[in-house]
């Protein structure tokens, strides 16, 4: 069994009444933020899943990613251990070619789940690009959206980026029909100001990066020496993460 089958758990088969939570991204690597925003989706909306699906390669990212699949991947199962409900899934990785949102939510649709039944996750900084997205508008009818305030990127400042989109707008405490139309939740949230640009750029100015990332994390980071993290930083990470 491979690290990617072990952590890939699957569905329920009894789906009716469960609500999917998907959260996409590079992962590069994963960090609290991404766990806020997770935790807000679920809390706002019910959620009885939640998906964590790094991409093989992300059209809208001008650079490759700096880990390998397999530690993206690696790092995202050990950051969600010990979470009830939340899973790492390799749907992506196993694809060659571009990641695109759409293709994933339709394969997810061809496991049972119907487009009601999903939450896709996304900040509100992704958010006002979305108009550049592959498959766009289509995309918006494949699952619910859910976007969750980020530091320095406001819901507000999105909706005013993508005004068109006003009219698709739900309220998070009101009910759902069952094939009902899919619509775009909006969650104003605390989420921690973190991005995974400034977590590689510390590691490579040899600073800790305690509390940015889940401890097991920043782990599987100094020992793989992933970032360019020296030795003498791995003792760094651990002093400061109470290992």
């Amino acid at each position: 069994m491979t690290p990617f089958d072990a952590a890939q758990g699957a569905p329920s088969d009894s789906r009716g009444a469960r609500r999917l939570g998907v959260l996409g991204g590079t992962f590069d690597p994963i960090h609290v933020g991404h766990l806020d925003a997770a935790g807000a989706a679920r809390a706002a909306l019910g959620l009885t899943d939640v998906l964590f699906i790094p991409a093989h390669d992300p059209p809208h990212r001008p650079i490759e990613p700096r880990a390998s699949a397999f530690h993206r991947f690696a790092m995202v199962a050990l950051a969600l251990t010990g979470w009830q409900g939340y899973r790492a899934s390799d749907l992506e990785l196993r694809r060659t070619g571009n990641s695109y949102t759409a293709d994933t939510l339709r394969t997810l649709h061809g496991e049972g789940w119907r487009p009601w039944q999903m939450f896709f996750i996304l900040g509100t900084d992704a958010f006002a690009e979305i108009a550049t997205w592959h498959a766009f508008p289509a995309v918006l009818d494949l699952a619910h959206f859910v976007v969750v305030a980020r530091p320095g990127a406001s819901i507000e400042r999105a909706l005013a980026r993508t005004p068109a989109l006003g009219g698709r707008t739900r309220a998070t405490g009101g009910p759902l029909d069952e094939g009902g139309p899919t619509g775009i939740f909006l969650v104003e949230a605390h989420t921690r100001d973190v991005s995974s640009t400034a977590v590689r750029e510390r590691l490579a100015a040899g600073q800790a990066i305690a509390g940015l990332v889940p401890p097991a994390v920043a782990d599987h980071i100094a020992v793989h020496r992933l970032y360019h993290v020296d030795t003498d930083l791995h003792a760094s990470i651990q002093d400061n993460s109470g290992a």
